[in-house]
C-alpha cells in the first residue's frame, strides 16, 4: 500500500518549557497529520540522553527520556504548580533547545512532582514496575549510583559496584532507595503519557515509526548490567568499539565508541536479549527503523583506546539467523532497514532476505557524473524514500550549497528552472516515486534552510536543537500536503 508520513522528533514539538514533550501540541500535531492525509509519524529514539544530547547515545535502550514528560499534565494533576514550572530557566529561545538549562531545571521540577505524588500508594505504578522489572530495576539503580558518583561513567565507579558484586548491589539499593523510586516514577510518567499519545495517533489512523540504534552506549545501564553481552575484558572495559572506516566524507573514519556485541554469546542464548529489546520496541512503536543495518552482516571493530577509526577490522555479524529467530518469536514485524552508505553484496543479500524495505535518500541522488541508485527511476516498491533524514541538511539548505553542475543536473532531472520553493520539487519527486512509503522531514514542508538542520554527524554541541514554531502547522499547509499526497496515491481511501 502506498502511503506517506512526516519526520519530526518529539524534541522539536513547540511545547511549553523549553523542549517538545507529550503535550497538547503533540496531540495537535497528530491532528495536523490526519488533516494532511498522512499515515506515518516518524520520530527519533526516545531514550534518555547524556553528554552530547544525542538520542543515539542513551543511558538505556529500554528507558524513556524524562525531558519528554508533559509538565502541564502534572500541573493539572496537582503534583506541580504552574508557578513552580515558570520559575525555572528553560532557555531564552523558542526555536532551539537549550539542553544545559533543560538539564538544570527539568529534574528539579520532576523531583518536586515526585515528592507531591504519593506514588507509592498508586497501584498502576506498582504494576508498571513489576511488568518492566527485566530492565527498570537495573536502569533505576544505575542512574542512582551514577548520580551518587557525580555523574561519571560506570567504568570509573568503585570496583565493587562497577563489577556488580552482590553485597555492593544490595548496599546501594538500600542506601539509594528513595532515588531509585524517583527514577522509576519518571519512567512510569513517561510510559503512561507516551502510551496515551500513541493510542490517540493510532485511533486517528497514524502509525508511529520509531528509531533504534543498532548499538547501545558504553555509558549505559545495558552495558553495566549485562557485561556478558559485550566484548569486554575481565575489568569490564571494551576490547574493541564500533565505528566506520575512513571514506570520502571522513579521512580518519567515524569513531562512535559503542561496545560491540559478543555475537557467539547472543547466539547461545537464542538471541534472548535482542528478542526482549525488539519486543519492547514494538510496544512503543508500530514500525521500527533499525539504524546501521549493515552491522548485522559485518561490523567494524576498532581497538579500544585508538584515537581514530583508521585501524579497525571488519568482522562477521549474526546475519540472517538473528532475524529468523526474531520472526519465529515475535511474528511478522514492520521494520525499516537503514541500509545507507557503502553496501557489500552480502549486506544487499541480507536486506533482501529479511524482506525489510531499505532507504532511499533524494539528497544522495544528484551526482551529475553518475547514475546513482538514489535517483527515483532506480527505486523498487519495497523501499522508503526520504528527501533527507535527521543527518542531512534541510532540502533548501542542501540545494543552496550544491555545486553548479549537480544543481543543474537536479533541475534537468526534475524539470524545473527557478530557485524559489524548490523543496516542493523534491517532495513531489519523493511522493511520485514507486516507493511504497515516503517520509518527508517537517522542515522541508515548512521550506526551512540550514538553520533548521537537526544533526551534523561527527560534531558536538549544536545538534538535536531545532524546534518547530507555534502556528507553523496551518490548515493551508495541511491542505497542500493532502492534495499532493492524494495526487500520488498516498492518502487512505
Amino acid at each position: 500500500m502506498r502511503a506517506s508520513g512526516v519526520l519530526l522528533p518529539i524534541s522539536s514539538i513547540p511545547s511549553a518549557y523549553g523542549i517538545g514533550t507529550f503535550s497538547k501540541e503533540a496531540y495537535e500535531f497528530v491532528d495536523f497529520l490526519e488533516q494532511a492525509g498522512q499515515t506515518y509519524w516518524q520520530i527519533l529514539p526516545l531514550g534518555p540522553t547524556g553528554y552530547g544530547d544525542s538520542p543515539y547515545q542513551s543511558f538505556s535502550t529500554f528507558a524513556g527520556n524524562p525531558y519528554y514528560i508533559d509538565l502541564e499534565e502534572l500541573v493539572d494533576q496537582g503534583s506541580l504548580t504552574k508557578k513552580q514550572c515558570e520559575e525555572c530557566d528553560w532557555g531564552g529561545s523558542e526555536e532551539y533547545v537549550d539542553y544545559e538549562k533543560i538539564y538544570q531545571s527539568r529534574f528539579k521540577v520532576l523531583r518536586t512532582a515526585f515528592e507531591n505524588s504519593k506514588i507509592e500508594e498508586n497501584d498502576d505504578f506498582h504494576a508498571f514496575v513489576r511488568e518492566n522489572d527485566h530492565w527498570l530495576s537495573d536502569y533505576a539503580l544505575y542512574m542512582s549510583v551514577k548520580g551518587s558518583f557525580g555523574g561519571i561513567s560506570w567504568s570509573q565507579w568503585d570496583e565493587d559496584i562497577r563489577l556488580r558484586r552482590p553485597e555492593a548491589v544490595s548496599s546501594y539499593k538500600m542506601k539509594l532507595k528513595e532515588e531509585i523510586l524517583f527514577y522509576e516514577y519518571q519512567q512510569y510518567l513517561f510510559s503512561s503519557q507516551w502510551t496515551r499519545l500513541k493510542k490517540y495517533a493510532n485511533n486517528k489512523g497514524i502509525q508511529i515509526i520509531g528509531d533504534i540504534p543498532i548499538y547501545v552506549a558504553f555509558d549505559s545501564a545495558d552495558a553495566w548490567a549485562n557485561p556478558e553481552l559485550f566484548q569486554f575484558d575481565e575489568d569490564g572495559l571494551p576490547t574493541g568499539v564500533a565505528g566506520c572506516p575512513p571514506d570520502i566524507f571522513s579521512a580518519t573514519g567515524q569513531l562512535w565508541g559503542n561496545p560491540l556485541y559478543r555475537w557467539d554469546y547472543h547466539q547461545k542464548t537464542g538471541f534472548a536479549w535482542w528478542t526482549q529489546r525488539i519486543a519492547h520496541c514494538f510496544k512503543l512503536y508500530d514500525v521500527v527503523r533499525i539504524d546501521h543495518f549493515r552491522g548485522f552482516d559485518e561490523y567494524y571493530n576498532i581497538p579500544y583506546g585508538d584515537p581514530t577509526a583508521e585501524f579497525g577490522t571488519w568482522e562477521k555479524g549474526p546475519g540472517y539467523e538473528l532475524f529468523k529467530v526474531l520472526k519465529e518469536k515475535l511474528g511478522n514485524m514492520q521494520v525499516i532497514a537503514e541500509d545507507l552508505g557503502f553496501l557489500t553484496p552480502s549486506v544487499i543479500k541480507l536486506v533482501k532476505r529479511t524482506g525489510y524495505p531499505g532507504m532511499k535518500i533524494l539528497q544522495f541522488a544528484f551526482d551529475a557524473d553518475g547514475d546513482s541508485d538514489y535517483l527515483p527511476h532506480n527505486y523498487t516498491e519495497n523501499s522508503v524514500v526520504y528527501t533527507g533524514t535527521h543527518d542531512n541538511d534541510t532540502t533548501v539548505g542542501w540545494f543552496q550549497s550544491m555545486n553548479r553542475k549537480d544543481r543543474n543536473f537536479a533541475k534537468r532531472y526534475l524539470n524545473f528552472k527557478g530557485s524559489k520553493n524548490i523543496e516542493w520539487e523534491f517532495i513531489r519527486a519523493a511522493l511520485a516515486s514507486v516507493s511504497n512509503m515516503a517520509i518527508i522531514p517537517m522542515q522541508d514542508y515548512l521550506g526551512l534552510g540550514k538553520e533548521a538542520r537537526i544533526n551534523i554527524p561527527s560534531t558536538l554541541g549544536e545538534n538535536w536543537k531545532w524546534r518547530m514554531q507555534k502556528g507553523q502547522t496551518t490548515d493551508e499547509l495541511a491542505q497542500k500536503i493532502y492534495e499532493i499526497s492524494k495526487l500520488y496515491g498516498r492518502v487512505r481511501s
